[in-house]
């Protein structure tokens, strides 16, 4: 998989909500009402993150859910992290 250019990050970026580049990968934090309801989403991404073989670096305290994203095979952030990204999105909204 080809790692993109901070220029094809940034742009794709516009249209994904709460996602932010640096450090060479994508990042997002969620806040829930509890920790049930975070652990909800985390297993419901769990499911798209095997479907899609592709798994994040994420940590959780409580109620808060800090996701990053990036290939490391390709050093970098890759189309597949925009479509697991795009995924999570759906997901939490759902949740919400």
């Amino acid at each position: 998989m080809k790692k993109l250019t901070d220029f094809e990050i940034e742009k794709k970026l516009e249209s994904l909500e709460d996602w932010d580049f640096y450090d060479d990968a994508i990042h997002t934090d969620f806040e829930f009402d509890n920790f049930k309801d975070c652990m909800s989403a985390m297993n419901r991404i769990a499911f798209e993150c095997e479907a899609l073989n592709h798994h994040p670096e994420w940590t959780n305290i409580y109620n808060t859910l800090d996701i990053t994203l990036k290939t490391h095979d390709a050093q970098g952030v890759t189309e597949l992290d925009f479509k697991l990204a795009e995924a999570i999105n759906r997901i939490v909204e759902v949740e919400e």
